[in-house]
């Protein structure tokens, strides 16, 4: 026999349906009104870089033979062509951070770019120049010629929690103003080759063309940029990664205030703690930094640390894993004296080492360092040219040899790393100090004849300085 369920049952079971529907729907959160107040202050970037053809590229130009070679003829009618430069194309996001333009976005964004084009919410267009780069970090501060433009608020990246609602906002292939929700996966999350940056790791959507944009919780305060993903297939896998906005708030003081960024330095190789690491050195669980090396010139070594020591808190903030150290030293203004709670031998201990600066962050004159950054327009790094590299390129006198090659002029002309920059427009360069004053006198917009010594050979690049 059949039994039956009386309407007024199935009336009931269907309200109580209804009223679980609503109340879960309450328990989500409604990003519309964060939407509409942030979305325009986030933009898009596209970039241009051109590529150059290297020397070693594929091809053989027919007069690196003799002139009566009966290959020269051969190669210039039937090799294949010299390699040409080409244009490279690429876009990500970024956002207000003040209502006269300046930008924040990823370096990998415009890293290396020749132009920068930003794209305001309201569709105009404008060029936008490099205030800094920090590659360690994945930080850049653009700046753009606007006025009353809306900045977007920075919130607390050390106040986020595992589970929390996230939003981002950026350009996914291009697709401009897509928002993407989530929740924070993980925070202080370390990666392969970063090692300055403790990432919230989230669940939210991002794919190639969101770098650089903003990752909002859910009071409407950006607290981080998005910047990495891991996938497998080039596109979005479940996990994204952003740099705290901490990280960048730093990265972005020092940037208007130096020019580059320092970063602190405690002279120590550490490692992982394990499990039998832990047992053996009479801890109850894993923890803290094993301290491997100390450098013997470095901070650690003049305040006693000792290899075997296991560094468990740095200046207050306890050190659960080796991956949380160097965040926290790289953060330290250089010249700070921190506290650094040590276990040796079974006991902790109190040591207080003065950080100092990271070798290569500080941009240091010709007098203390034997080098100069030259000039802020070329964006290269100098030195006086040491005496074997003299002797094998046989050079006589004068030159300044170039150490490093930043996005600018000097990178688009041509010039690498290595290269000895022996004249600068019809005159001789005597040494750095002369080379960073022939720098400053330099015509803008026009094109600059740079002699340049490489290898054996020497050849002449166009250096063209900004008009503005």
């Amino acid at each position: 026999m059949r039994s039956m369920i009386s309407p007024a049952k199935v009336w009931a079971g269907v309200a109580l349906w209804f009223v679980a529907v609503a109340a879960h729907a309450q328990t989500l959160p409604d990003f519309r009104e964060l939407v509409r107040v942030n979305q325009a202050s986030v933009v898009n970037i596209s970039t241009t870089q051109t590529i150059h053809a290297g020397r070693n590229a594929p091809g053989i130009p027919f007069d690196e033979f003799p002139e009566d070679s009966p290959f020269r003829d051969f190669f210039k009618h039937f090799g294949q062509p010299a390699p040409q430069d080409q244009q490279a194309r690429s876009l990500g996001s970024g956002f207000v951070i003040s209502a006269d333009g300046k930008i924040l976005t990823n370096a990998h964004v415009v890293d290396g770019a020749d132009s920068i084009v930003v794209k305001l919410s309201d569709r105009t267009e404008k060029t936008a120049k490099v205030i800094g780069i920090d590659k360690a970090t994945d930080v850049a501060l653009l700046k753009v010629d606007a006025k009353n433009l809306v900045p977007v608020k920075l919130g607390d990246s050390d106040k986020l929690a595992v589970g929390e609602w996230v939003l981002a906002i950026g350009s996914p292939f291009g697709l401009e103003s897509t928002a993407t929700q989530g929740i924070v996966s993980a925070l202080a999350r370390s990666l392969p080759d970063d090692t300055y940056v403790p990432f919230i790791q989230t669940d939210v959507p991002v794919n190639p063309g969101n770098s650089g944009g903003p990752l909002f919780n859910l009071r409407g305060e950006v607290v981080g940029i998005n910047s990495q993903i891991f996938s497998r297939t080039g596109g979005y896998m479940g996990l994204s990664f952003a740099i705290p906005i901490n990280v960048a708030r730093n990265v972005v003081s020092q940037l208007e205030q130096y020019g580059h960024v320092q970063r602190g330095w405690l002279g120590v190789q550490i490692q992982s703690v394990t499990g039998d690491l832990a047992k053996s050195f009479g801890l109850d669980k894993p923890q803290g930094a094993l301290v491997g090396s100390v450098d013997p010139k470095g901070p650690a070594a003049r305040a006693g640390l000792k290899s075997g020591d296991i560094i468990l808190e740095y200046d207050g903030h306890k050190v659960a894993d080796s991956a949380d150290l160097p965040p926290l030293v790289g953060a330290t203004v250089p010249g700070k004296a921190v506290t650094l709670q040590v276990l040796r031998a079974g006991k902790t201990m109190t040591i207080t080492p003065t950080i100092m600066a990271l070798k290569g962050t500080v941009a240091k004159n010709s007098a203390e360092s034997g080098g100069t950054s030259g000039h802020t327009s070329l964006n290269i790094t100098i030195a006086p040219v040491p005496a074997d590299m003299r002797e094998a390129l046989e050079l006589k006198s004068g030159g300044v040899v170039v150490a490093q090659v930043g996005p600018g002029p000097a990178q688009r002309a041509g010039i690498e790393e290595g290269d000895v920059i022996l004249q600068l427009d019809g005159k001789d360069v005597t040494g750095p100090a002369q080379f960073a004053k022939q720098v400053e006198a330099l015509p803008r917009g026009k094109p600059i004849a740079a002699l340049v010594q490489r290898e054996q050979g020497r050849l002449y690049l166009a250096i063209t300085l900004p008009a503005n």
